[in-house]
């Protein structure tokens, strides 16, 4: 199986990018990065790309892919509604439409979060446009999962890259391990959450196409 990743230097997309690396289904891992990893990996291919809206001077690598895992993101903290609906949800179109034009046949894997509002009704600026992302993603003509977890604790050296997030992830490692048992609906990691992306493109479009917190875990755990 060739996976294409994006988002692979962000805190989600490293557990994504890491899953598919140690899976020996998978034969070949592309990962769309601003900035090249400081990672080699026999199965590890870099694409540099620096316009996440325009994706024809690459689209000839996106060709014969059978899964893409889409972790790129930011927090919507100290932006307005226009410019996290250009990073959330035009930048994320832009790729599927685009990878879906070269490998009709591609499941795409998205990395929302709890709390999205699909109906556009939320107070919250975020819920809702990752809700319109997620609608618009689901009316395409391809096999599409939409993920929404909880809490997500970074393991395996994932880190965020917002500071606030990275103290809060700091205070609550010791404590992961109970929160997971007290709260298993809405508590996951990153190891869980890119095991589970992958074990979602193997369902041939199966099941629920919106999975939250406990059918993470279960997909990460079979």
């Amino acid at each position: 199986m060739r996976v294409i990743v994006f988002g692979a230097s962000g805190m989600v997309g490293h557990g994504a990018l890491r899953a598919c690396l140690l899976d020996d289904t998978v034969t070949e891992v592309l990962a769309v990065v601003r900035r090249p990893l400081p990672l080699t990996h026999a199965k590890l291919r870099q694409i540099v790309h620096t316009d996440f809206t325009d994706y024809s001077a690459v689209q000839d690598r996106f060709k014969d892919l059978d899964a893409c895992l889409f972790c790129l993101g930011v927090s919507a903290v100290g932006r307005g509604e226009k410019e996290y609906t250009r990073i959330t949800h035009d930048y994320t179109l832009a790729a599927a439409r685009a990878l879906h034009a070269a490998s009709p046949s591609l499941t795409f894997v998205y990395v929302s979060g709890e709390g999205t509002d699909s109906t556009g009704r939320s107070r919250q600026m975020w819920a809702r446009v990752k809700g319109r992302t997620e609608n618009d993603l689901l009316a395409m003509p391809m096999t599409a999962y939409m993920f929404r977890p909880g809490f997500i604790q970074p393991a395996d050296g994932a880190a965020s890259r917002t500071s606030l997030y990275r103290a809060l992830y700091g205070l609550t490692a010791g404590l992961y391990p109970l929160l997971r048992r007290a709260f298993p609906r809405h508590v996951t990691d990153t190891r869980s959450v890119g095991h589970a992306m992958l074990a979602a493109t193997r369902q041939n479009g199966a099941g629920p196409t919106v999975l939250r917190n406990p059918d993470i875990n279960r997909l990460a755990a079979g």
